[in-house]
């Protein structure tokens, strides 16, 4: 009976070890590591620290110089992959030789009684000593012994406010842990035993001497030759001040924001990073007050994104640097008309050379001008995009549908902003809704991958996304054109290496600056502005953000080695000769080709001249009349009449042609001994700048309306105006009149050309 409590005696201290870890746990959820965004290299780019300040890089023993950990558990414990936490014989060694010298010489502290000191403080009391061997030996007992060393890497002080291996590596040193030298591992292990001592930048001789007792120590142990340690003991220990993470601040807040892990790996390359913040910095004392700018670069083969400059100094709240205006909403200016001209290109609304009509016009109350307040008549589509022309990118957005090319391009990631309750109109192409940098760019890669608009990546585990948004052969239409090689060669060879090719923006009020390039590995994208978008006078696309990526693109052209990827013709593009104004081929010799242009076409398709709504009836291309032997014009039912067709230019266009192509000198002379019973020399005569019914409202704080009139078509260059009757001055003899609007009514307009012939409009001032 005497031994029945004898399984309890050894029970008891399980029961008291367990209730301890109980009552008294680790506190390793304190152990968080300050989290640190890195480039792809594994640099560090910006750190967040803890609450207490502390920044770490966070590693493993594998990402750590085998030196390094040669150098450390040498000197501090040689026996810890063997003890349990603690090691008796090193503090009975310590204890002995503090009783026998006076002095502390060795300490007898485990690597795993110095990380249970990090984990939970303690004052160096005998009471102290205690409880950090009981969480030693938690230590031992809850994790393993690699995770009891990777604490340690990364929680040793250094100095100041870094902590850890992988912060002291790349402050100190600016490299990598894994790239440590044999002298730098030795110097790096024996800092923690007093950093603020040692600190190489202040104290190099003290921080020598300690680097040399730990080449000693293990040239005793035979861990390293002793010819190697008298190698190393030649190296000088001097190291420049500390140095702190501080590249892409706004990328790091952006990925911070997405991403809990510690450790965050960006797709930046960190020496092109270098070298677009130093252009920032070079740039800011060139940009007017208050004004910041956003450089964003992607390889458009992997869509790794590469740059990231979201301002133009993180630091300079004038400027409102902590404002990334990569991920903010602004005006896109005229940006968006490339994908205008490729969706275009894939309904069949145009080819290359289309005739396309740079001529004022109303789209009920909206009006667009020309951002240098002028009109060009007629255009290829070609030139109209490359010299970014309003009314022809607005003619083919009416033809495809606002609402359908918003969706379209909503569909593979950029996302167009309208006013609450407002919808998709055509003030978008000219920069009437808001969108986002990086969305824009990343749209643009369908430029660059056959049609496929893909995702941006922003971490190297991120996998690649895209989306149709063109056809290859359209997207390398439009490439080709803004890289301006609209034109097919003669010979029909065209380069497979693309040229550098840039669309500009501005938005209204001089308020948004864009440019975006293509070059044949990169995107490029740039923004210049204001942050509270107040408008800078004279800041526009081509003056402010095209020599910025310029300047970009010579940076990344200079890094490139190897042979440049290029972009060859897909199959379904072919070189076709068609004519103005049908805009179809023609045979040679043809009276109606009035000029041959040679364009790009998709499968052969050529359609015919765009025209706008309305122009159908009022001036369609082919006119039908009879004429005899003679060519003269006559009645249907003259003898011998033959009908014929003749293809003219869309009636808007009149003003801007050569007086030979205006309607009235195309046509031939009747015959007044057969007239047809209509001359059709009359050229209609039409108003624009008012629509029949409007009503039109003052600005407010203004009692004048000025209304600006203008009439097209017509016989003869004068031009009379009547007002509600009454004619208007003298000096208004012209195609163009401006109407000041005193009083609120009704108002009639009319005007008549020298023919005789009259047009009318009423209208209502509110």
């Amino acid at each position: 009976m005497r031994w029945r409590w004898l399984p309890l005696f050894f029970l008891l201290p399980v029961l008291l070890v367990v209730g301890l870890d109980r009552l008294y746990p680790l506190p390793l959820r304190e152990v968080q590591p300050a989290r640190v965004v890195v480039a792809e290299d594994g640099t560090p780019l910006w750190r967040f620290a803890d609450r207490h300040g502390i920044w770490r890089y966070p590693v493993t023993p594998e990402d750590v110089a085998p030196a390094y950990l040669e150098a450390l558990l040498t000197y501090e414990d040689r026996w810890f992959w063997q003890h349990p936490g603690i090691n008796p014989f090193s503090l009975l060694r310590a204890a002995w030789q503090d009783i026998r010298y006076g002095a502390i010489v060795s300490g007898g502290s485990t690597l795993t009684m110095q990380v249970a000191r990090l984990v939970d403080p303690q004052p160096r009391t005998l009471r102290g000593k205690v409880v950090q061997a009981w969480r030693a030996l938690q230590l031992e007992w809850h994790l393993s012994k690699r995770d009891i060393l990777t604490l340690y890497l990364n929680r040793a002080p250094f100095g100041g406010t870094i902590e850890g291996v992988g912060a002291a590596s790349w402050s100190w040193l600016g490299k990598p842990p894994s790239q440590l030298t044999k002298g730098e591992a030795a110097l790096l292990a024996v800092l923690p035993q007093a950093p603020s001592r040692l600190r190489p930048d202040r104290w190099p001789e003290r921080a020598e001497a300690a680097r040399n007792k730990v080449l000693q120590r293990l040239a005793d142990y035979q861990v390293w030759s002793a010819a190697e340690v008298a190698d190393i003991r030649q190296e000088p220990v001097w190291l420049p001040p500390r140095q702190v993470p501080q590249m892409a601040p706004l990328l790091a807040r952006r990925l911070a924001a997405q991403s809990k892990q510690t450790r965050i790996v960006s797709t930046l390359d960190v020496e092109l990073q270098r070298q677009l913040e130093n252009l920032a910095a070079t740039l800011k004392d060139q940009l007017p007050p208050r004004t910041s700018l956003a450089m964003l670069v992607v390889d458009h083969a992997t869509m790794k994104v590469q740059g990231y400059v979201g301002s133009v100094d993180f630091t300079d709240n004038q400027r409102f640097g902590h404002v990334d205006m990569i991920d903010s909403v602004r005006s896109p200016g005229s940006v968006l008309k490339p994908f205008v001209y490729g969706m275009a290109l894939d309904d069949g609304l145009i080819h290359s050379e289309s005739l396309l009509q740079d001529v004022p016009r109303r789209f009920g109350d909206y009006r667009p001008g020309n951002f240098d307040t002028g009109f060009s008549g007629p255009v290829s589509a070609s030139l109209a995009l490359t010299r970014s022309l309003n009314l022809p990118a607005v003619q083919l957005l009416e033809a495809l549908g606002p609402k359908n090319v918003a969706a379209r391009l909503r569909n593979v990631g950029l996302t167009l902003r309208f006013p609450a309750g407002a919808q998709p109109n055509l003030s978008m192409v000219l920069g009437g809704t808001g969108t986002r940098l990086d969305e824009v760019v990343a749209a643009y890669s369908a430029f660059a991958r056959q049609g496929q608009a893909a995702q941006l990546r922003w971490t190297p585990e991120q996998a690649l996304h895209e989306r149709p948004l063109l056809s290859p052969g359209a997207a390398w239409i439009i490439r080709r054109i803004l890289a301006d090689e609209a034109q097919p060669p003669g010979n029909g060879v065209v380069p497979a290496v693309v040229p550098l090719a840039i669309k500009t923006g501005t938005s209204y009020g001089y308020r948004d600056a864009w440019a975006i390039g293509l070059n044949p590995r990169w995107l490029i994208g740039v923004w210049v502005g204001r942050p509270d978008a107040t408008p800078v006078a004279g800041q526009y696309g081509y003056a402010s953000a095209v020599p910025v990526l310029n300047q970009i693109n010579s940076l990344l052209m200079n890094r490139q080695t190897g042979t440049l990827p290029g972009d060859p013709r897909p199959a379904s593009v072919s070189a076709e000769t068609i004519c103005w104004p049908g805009g179809q081929p023609l045979p040679n010799g043809d009276s109606n080709c009035r000029q041959r242009r040679l364009s790009w076409a998709i499968n052969q398709t050529l359609p015919p001249t765009l025209l706008a709504p309305g122009q159908e009836s009022l001036s369609g291309l082919r006119q039908r009349d009879w004429r005899n032997p003679a060519g003269l014009r006559v009645a249907a039912d003259c003898p011998q009449a033959q009908v014929h067709e003749q293809i003219l230019w869309p009636l808007p266009l009149e003003p801007w042609l050569p007086a030979a192509e205006r309607r009235a000198q195309r046509l031939p002379a009747i015959d007044k001994r057969c007239p047809p019973l209509q001359s059709g020399d009359a050229v209609p005569l039409i108003l624009t700048g008012v629509t029949q019914g409007q009503r039109v409202q003052p600005l407010p704080g203004q009692k004048r309306v000025t209304l600006s009139v203008t009439s097209q078509g017509g016989q003869g260059n004068q031009r009379w105006w009547f007002l509600n009757g009454e004619p208007l001055s003298e000096d208004s003899l012209k195609s163009t009149v401006n109407l000041p609007l005193e009083n609120a009514g009704n108002y009639q307009l009319v005007v008549m050309d020298e023919a005789g012939q009259l047009a009318s409009v009423t209208f209502t001032r509110g």
